[in-house]
């Protein structure tokens, strides 16, 4: 295995792409994070045929059309705002604001979000874009604030969220704020000053880690306190968890003469696979095994999330 770190910049994971098929001689790709990045080495996949195995990205780009080198966990960022959108609307909060990174990422969340809305004969009070890797949104924050909504779907990372709900909680406005899965639960929690984490809302594409009674979930568990003295567990960690064990499955099923033709087959064919109260399948009309959302909240000063 061959790691290399983009810090989440385009232009470096394509570098790193490239590295990694003509320097490295790689199989395939793993794990590759956010949706700009995969987009920016989507041509590098597809001109030397490597197979791209449960990016952490719930973009449209990489499901729709289908791309046949892609194989994708998690289910969408639209399956998540849908649902963040119907929790919103059955508790009364129809003034919703979205503030959306200003990147392919962002864009598709926004666009995700027009579509829920627009089901239900709304549109977002005010649409505000942030740059990726900025805490800089005091302008966001009055932007929104001055529209006076009652709820705020976000698309981000977890350090201008974490940057844009103190300026917004300080301009007066209380809205419920709504993350998406890639915002990094975890990292948010940290990152955000006590005093502003109560409420705030993340959807979720695993299961809850700290739920044993989910079977995947005690496995991961078990398998994070043989590594770790310091056992921590959390929604990121776990999605790896699952995808890696998706993927050591598909290559176990491929056999020992292993293509990647063969193992691109391999994961369309090899039919439902039950993890322990998470099932995954891929065929080759479908290249999400996944549509599992749930909403989770932090509560109290903490950190903690309940579902």
């Amino acid at each position: 295995m061959v790691y290399r770190d983009d810090r989440y910049e385009p232009e470096l994971a394509k570098r790193n792409t490239e590295r990694f098929i003509r320097s490295d001689k790689v199989f395939g790709l793993f794990g590759y994070v956010g949706t700009a990045t995969v987009k920016a080495s989507l041509p590098l996949i597809n001109r030397y045929r490597v197979p791209l195995v449960a990016p952490l990205t719930g973009a449209q780009l990489i499901r729709q059309p289908i791309k046949p080198l892609v194989f994708n966990i998690r289910a969408s960022y639209h399956q998540e705002i849908e649902a963040t959108v119907r929790y919103l609307l059955r508790y009364g909060r129809r003034s919703i604001a979205v503030v959306y990174q200003n990147d392919a990422f962002g864009r598709d969340g926004l666009e995700g979000a027009r579509k829920a809305l627009a089901v239900r004969r709304l549109q977002p009070v005010v649409a505000v874009t942030v740059e990726r890797n900025s805490a800089d949104t005091f302008e966001a924050a009055r932007r929104v604030a001055l529209a006076r909504p009652d709820a705020v779907l976000m698309v981000s990372s977890y350090g201008t969220v974490a940057s844009f709900i103190p300026n917004l909680r300080r301009q007066g406005n209380q809205a419920q704020v709504m993350n998406v899965s890639f915002v990094g639960s975890n990292a948010l929690a940290r990152a955000l000053p006590p005093e502003y984490r109560h409420g705030v809302g993340v959807s979720q594409v695993v299961p809850f880690p700290w739920n044993p009674r989910v079977p995947v979930v005690r496995d991961y568990q078990n398998t994070i306190r043989r590594n770790r003295s310091d056992a921590r567990y959390g929604f990121s960690s776990l999605e790896g968890y699952i995808s890696a064990t998706m993927l050591v499955r598909a290559l176990q099923a491929a056999g020992p003469n292993l293509t990647r033709e063969r193992f691109l087959t391999t994961m369309e064919t090899m039919g439902p696979v039950d993890l322990g109260g998470f099932p995954l399948r891929f065929s080759a009309q479908q290249h999400q095994a996944s549509d599992f959302v749930e909403l989770t909240f932090l509560v109290g000063r903490d950190g903690a999330f309940i579902h």
